[in-house]
């Protein structure tokens, strides 16, 4: 059993490790928050279509109102070096960990909040996934060494570790990770298999997941539940019809059998592909093998007809989810509502939001974000207050499609206006918002604009760009070749006069 002294002492090792270490790119807690949930939240893979495959169980249920977690926050990040103030204080298991989930973006005060709970194992996964996400695999790795000198269960942390290497984009080490994980047993681990195979489909790695799977198939037979994840990884992840229709086909051929799931995953790809024709084919097959379609696949075809202009016949999709005892969602209205957003048809698009919330649906953040993607700048201002208003948001990524989009219609006007309107919502732009605004200043001609942009950006810590550089040269040296042409010209055209 390891004792606390010991534990200290690799505590400090770790603060010196991460002062010591170059600091990484900005992490904002957004984007923790969506990548903490998708390690949580496992595509199902069953043939049950709400089930969640899920072997990240934390059950942590933070408790942020509690009044005492501001204090103990800024307590620890006050705190540079007087170990013996924190070692006199005596927080719960459950301040410990709401504190590493409010501190995930700052590394070294977390670690302190972990040091006053290091022998509960929940404290050390989260840790763990906090440090795999900021990419310190070095410390998330000496945190594993110590559980297992303390007698703490290592299976969830290792599967932590494997899924934020699949999601720093590190499919070998991911790999790796999972062999020394299966090399310890007697047993094949078929749970931390599909568990791999997964995260890497999760994070774009799917052929790398493919392949692996194929390469062991004679320790880990092949099987639907395994194809099917493959199958959602082309279909859901990439969207690539073609490796989707591929993994069909061989499923076919290794003598396995496509289940509602797979006819799931195989219904959306051809939705999202606007194939109208094979979704209502496969919706066809289902129905003649008794199989009842989920609210998934009635969402895929209500999606598919409402951007082929068969708004008609998805209402009548929508009737036939209700009688079969399904209840329309979020998700369902957004399947209309995106589409016609894209088809530019806001009035329709209007109708079924009130609707919506007519039904007791309530409006979700990607219902507003394909709003953004069609209004204009005083529509977009209307969102954003209905946004604001249903406690939603607007967030960093709400921002980035609005000035996005209005670049791309090269109106620089609307998104210097729409920059303004982020200190309005307390939003902090990123280096992704800096680095779209230049591109977008850069290609307007608004290089002046675009140079303040870029300086301001490289002065609030992002780093610099050599793509930006480049197409800032380029842009401004063909525009200064243009300038030349057209005096040329006009003064060639004066000659001719005379």
């Amino acid at each position: 059993m390891a004792q606390p002294w010991q534990f200290c002492l690799s505590f400090s090792r770790r603060l010196h490790a991460l002062t010591a270490a170059k600091p990484s790119h900005h992490f904002v807690a957004s984007s923790f928050s969506q990548a903490f949930y998708q390690t949580l939240s496992v595509p199902s893979h069953s043939h049950s279509q709400t089930q969640q495959h899920a072997p990240f169980d934390f059950n942590f249920n933070f408790d942020l109102d509690d009044p005492s977690l501001l204090q103990f926050t800024q307590l620890l990040k006050k705190d540079d070096d007087d170990h013996n103030c924190l070692s006199s204080l005596k927080p719960n298991i459950d301040l410990i960990r709401s504190a590493i989930w409010v501190l995930r973006d700052d590394l070294k005060p977390a670690l302190r909040a972990f040091n006053l709970g290091y022998n509960d194992e929940k404290v050390c996964n989260l840790m763990i996934w906090v440090l795999g996400t900021h990419d310190k695999f070095h410390t998330a790795w000496s945190i594993v060494r110590d559980m297992r000198s303390s007698s703490l269960s290592t299976h969830q942390a290792m599967l932590i570790i494997i899924d934020r290497y699949a999601y720093a984009n590190n499919a070998a080490k991911a790999i790796e990770t999972f062999n020394f994980m299966n090399n310890s047993r007697l047993t094949p681990d078929q749970e931390a298999f599909r568990a791999l195979l997964t995260s890497l489909c999760k994070y774009g790695n799917v052929e790398e997941a493919e392949e692996y799977m194929l390469v062991n198939k004679k320790l880990f037979p092949l099987e639907t539940e395994n194809f099917n994840i493959i199958l959602n990884g082309w279909c859901n992840i990439t969207t690539d019809v073609y490796e989707a229709k591929r993994v069909w086909r061989d499923m076919l051929k290794y003598c396995i059998t496509p289940d509602a799931t797979s006819y799931s995953h195989m219904i959306s790809c051809f939705s999202k592909e606007g194939n109208l024709f094979d979704s209502l084919r496969l919706y066809d097959q289902m129905k003649r093998r008794e199989w009842i379609p989920g609210i998934e696949i009635y969402n895929s075809l209500v999606y598919v007809l409402t951007r082929e202009n068969c708004l008609k016949e998805a209402l009548k999709t929508i009737d036939k989810l209700k009688e079969q005892g399904l209840q329309p969602n979020s998700a369902t209205f957004n399947s209309m509502i995106l589409p016609l957003c894209e088809a530019g048809k806001l009035a329709m698009a209007r109708i079924l939001l009130n609707t919506m919330i007519e039904e007791n649906v309530s409006p979700t953040v990607e219902t507003y974000h394909a709003f953004f993607e069609g209004t204009d700048y005083h529509g977009t201002l209307e969102f954003l207050s209905k946004m604001k208003g249903s406690g939603l948001g607007p967030n960093k990524d709400s921002f980035l499609i609005i000035l996005v989009k209005f670049l791309k219609l090269k109106q620089p006007v609307n998104a210097l206006k729409v920059w303004a309107e982020m200190k309005k919502y307390d939003v902090v732009p990123s280096c992704m918002h800096y680095r779209k605004m230049v591109e977008g200043f850069v290609t307007c001609s608004w290089f002046i604009k675009a140079r303040d942009f870029y300086e301001e950006m490289i002065s609030n810590g992002c780093s610099e760009d050599p793509k930006l550089d480049k197409l800032f040269h380029k842009k401004v040296l063909d525009s200064g070749v243009k300038r030349k042409q057209i005096v040329k010209k006009a003064n060639s055209d004066k000659v001719r006069e005379f």
